[in-house]
């Protein structure tokens, strides 16, 4: 897939500013992403329990923690604080994976998988919880969840079905962080969230499973018209005071790269899925019984795919699909509908990479989306595939760490972050849109929504997230009209 005249002279003047002083990717070109996958599709919006809104991969910051990628997806938007009495859960039965390609066929080679259970402890109450929880196994915690953990590698998929080559049970029944219902309920809930860190692989990795903020922060107002015909509209975080649930993991980078050597195979490609048994029956005595073959239901790598680039007729089968079948999506990716209609309501034309081309040509947006960009995160004999991608041999450079920290990532310099991965910090929505109006190709600009940063800080280790908000705070979305 050659890349047009224009993308290229500007893709190695970028490449230039970026490497000075760290010797790295001398063929690095920069490349657009877009934002998150909040009720994305017709059917995952009805049935919120198995939306995907954000997935993440990077290398791990923390000192101790050196040698090791975190994966990040997170499930359920919107999650009010306090949405009780029935609050947030995971679905039981479906299977929440993150998937790995480690050479770039656009097929797993081996995925994490989450699975739930729920449990009642009383099933004559109402109650979240009967009292205080201090515990994850406190008896007053009446409803709680457990899962198991599966690492599953597969054999070199040739073949039309994945064959099975490991199957590693983690963890069994390990307790999930419940939602935090409030601080009289749960008067010192980091100790109930530091407590769902468990240790997995002999003590090499780690996981999470439960509630936390939502990571992400941007002006959804996007979808009124493009904030109203007017940017100056802009700056409120939306997402501000609204939780999500998590499954997280952190593995040595050996346990991810092809032949465990992530010296001389590098690159990953990252995506999360929800999987579950295509059939279910609802009795008349409210019970619900579910049959017949795992289908996929949510899909999510690169944020906001399937959000704005995908088109609503598709948005669905998007979900179901698979990576492999991904150059089916090409011409949404080659000439998106966004940008047109900032066109319409601004008068920016539509960015060309080759005016000299019939046709909108965007081959600045194929490379991030569907081959990674060469010299940075694209694998070798790279089969064309929708998917976070990541460098595991490039140091995260974290805000305060490092003189090349940007929280535009590669166009702002910083080649540790999106569209190489995506860190929690990154401002995708900012990248997005000056990325999609030609930033790449010849037309710099500073689009952006107003939103830079999450509305609470992130922790420093291992799950990075920052804990829920508590149902008790009256006022948990601040700043919002």
């Amino acid at each position: 897939m050659a890349f047009g005249k224009r993308y290229r002279k500007t893709a190695v003047s970028i490449v230039a500013a970026a490497s000075l002083g760290a010797g790295l990717l001398a063929t690095l070109g920069p490349a657009p992403g877009v934002a998150s996958s909040h009720r994305e599709a017709p059917l995952t919006s009805a049935d919120p329990q198995i939306d995907n809104t954000d997935v993440y991969a990077f290398v791990s910051p923390n000192d101790s923690e050196q040698g090791t990628v975190t994966l990040i997806s997170n499930w359920i938007p919107f999650e009010e604080p306090a949405g009780g009495p029935n609050f947030y859960s995971f679905q039981p039965g479906v299977q929440y994976d993150i998937r790995i390609d480690n050479d770039g066929n656009a097929k797993a080679d081996l995925l994490y998988r989450w699975v739930f259970t729920n449990h009642y402890r009383n099933p004559n109450t109402f109650l979240y919880n009967t009292g205080q929880v201090t515990t994850l196994n406190d008896p007053d915690l009446n409803f709680y969840q457990t899962y198991d953990l599966r690492e599953i590698v597969f054999c070199d998929p040739t073949g039309t079905a994945p064959c099975v080559l490991e199957d590693n049970l983690l963890l069994n029944d390990a307790v999930v962080v419940p939602s935090y219902v409030g601080k009289a309920s749960m008067p010192n809930y980091g100790s109930l969230f530091n407590k769902g860190i468990k240790s997995i692989e002999g003590g090499t990795g780690k996981t999470f499973a439960g509630q936390t903020d939502d990571s992400f922060f941007l002006d959804l107002r996007v979808f009124d018209l493009l904030y109203g015909a007017d940017f100056s509209e802009v700056g409120d975080d939306t997402l501000a005071g609204f939780n999500v649930h998590t499954t997280a993991i952190q593995v040595p980078r050996t346990d991810l790269a092809k032949n465990g050597n992530p010296t001389a195979n590098p690159v990953i490609g990252v995506w999360s899925t929800a999987y579950r048994k295509s059939t279910r029956v609802q009795t008349t005595t409210g019970e619900v019984n579910v049959s017949g073959p795992y289908v996929g239901v949510s899909r999510l790598g690169m944020p906001l795919v399937n959000e704005v680039v995908v088109p609503v007729g598709l948005k669905d089968y998007f979900n179901a699909s698979v990576p492999k079948d991904d150059e089916q999506f090409l011409g949404a990716v080659n000439d998106p509908e966004l940008p047109h209609l900032i066109e319409a309501i601004y008068g920016i034309p539509v960015p060309d990479s080759d005016p000299d081309t019939p046709g909108i040509q965007r081959e600045d947006l194929i490379s991030v989306f569907l081959t990674g960009i060469e010299g940075l995160n694209m694998p070798k004999n790279v089969e064309a595939s929708e998917m976070l991608r990541l460098n595991m041999m490039i140091p995260t450079c974290e805000p305060g760490s490092c003189a090349d920290y940007s929280p535009l990532g590669v166009i702002g310099g910083d080649i540790a972050g999106f569209p190489n991965g995506r860190r929690l910090a990154d401002d995708v929505i900012d990248i997005s849109l000056q990325v999609v109006e030609g930033e790449l190709i010849g037309n710099p600009n500073d689009l952006g929504d107003g939103v830079n940063q999450n509305d609470k800080p992130f922790l420093s280790s291992f799950p990075y997230l920052a804990m829920p908000f508590s149902g008790s705070d009256p006022a948990p979305h601040p700043g919002q009209v």
